[in-house]
């Protein structure tokens, strides 16, 4: 239920810097991408919600392994069969309280991964 709920507070802040919902939770075999938005500039804008309650074991941006972006850039593919766009890949982190906790937006993750 946090993930769910983490989503949600990720959406919200997505909403209130201008993005447009297009689709939540996008799923293909062996991939999901949590939210995909429209920026105020027109850009796809797929975004990984990660939540940790502390950083004792580390930060969240660090749970987005080289395997885990690969899939989210395979299922980013599949999803723009549908159009030919700019995007872009940003995380939304939150530590702490899922509600209250620090709510950090990462644009344009770029992490190495082997091809």
């Amino acid at each position: 239920m946090k993930g769910s709920e983490a989503e949600d507070r990720a959406l919200q802040h997505l909403l209130s810097e201008g993005h447009v919902l297009l689709e939540r939770n996008f799923r293909i075999r062996g991939g999901e991408i949590d939210l995909i938005t429209r920026d105020p500039l027109g850009m796809v804008v797929f975004t990984e919600v990660r939540h940790r309650s502390s950083t004792l074991y580390g930060h969240p941006l660090e749970t987005i392994t080289p395997r885990k972006m690969k899939l989210l850039w395979r299922t980013a593919l599949r999803y723009l069969k549908r159009d030919d766009v700019a995007c872009r890949f940003d995380a939304i982190t939150i530590t702490g309280e899922v509600q209250s906790g620090m709510l950090k937006h990462e644009e344009h993750i770029v992490l190495d991964w082997e091809h």
